[in-house]
């Protein structure tokens, strides 16, 4: 039985119109995780699994406005096709994470006039063929995902660490095992006041 994702691949919708270019990691971005599972693109922002989170579906955005580059998205990829219905492409879905609701919804507002009627068909397609229904409330349930994730076990290249200005976890500080050490010296000082 094929999962939702495999159902997704192999239908024939031009995955770019929903933000989701077909591709892999041959010019990696800083950012990128170094074991990223690539679903698609939307220029330099990878959407992926991560391997130690499962069906997680994570954004990683070298452009990013919020204070992080690689955040998640959705629980399940099921959960993340939903999103796509409920915002047209997934391009609104990402932009949550530096968004406050008022801007979430203007943002949409916008990116509802701007949707071609090749966009529209496409998701119509997608909906049809995967039978999902559009998630009731992107914001929030996105919002939600956010809110207490565990970044930690991301594992991320020594550039990232590097360009981040990050202390690289992954790097054992070579300078101590140069290092000798002393049983402490104790002097004792006598301060006699010559004063008198």
């Amino acid at each position: 039985m094929k999962t939702i994702y495999e159902k997704y691949m192999s239908l024939p919708i031009d995955k770019g119109l929903l933000c989701l270019e077909h591709g892999d990691i041959t010019t990696p971005y800083f950012c990128y995780p170094v074991n990223a599972k690539p679903i698609g693109f939307e220029g330099c922002i990878l959407y992926c699994f991560l391997p130690e989170y499962g069906e997680m579906v994570f954004a990683c955005n070298p452009e990013s406005c919020a204070d992080q580059n690689v955040y998640p998205l959705a629980a399940t990829f099921k959960d993340f096709i939903r999103l796509i219905l409920a915002c047209g492409t997934v391009n609104p879905v990402e932009q949550i994470v530096w968004m406050d609701k008022n801007k979430f919804e203007e943002h949409m507002a916008s990116e509802a006039k701007i949707l071609t009627n090749e966009q529209k068909i496409a998701v119509q397609q997608l909906q049809r063929e995967l039978s999902l229904l559009p998630m009731e409330n992107p914001f929030e349930y996105v919002k939600e995902i956010q809110k207490n994730f565990d970044g930690s076990k991301i594992q991320y290249s020594d550039e990232y660490y590097e360009v981040a200005g990050m202390e690289n976890p992954k790097r054992v500080d070579t300078q101590d095992e140069h290092l000798f050490e002393f049983e402490p010296v104790v002097f004792e000082i006598n301060c006699k006041d010559d004063r008198s």
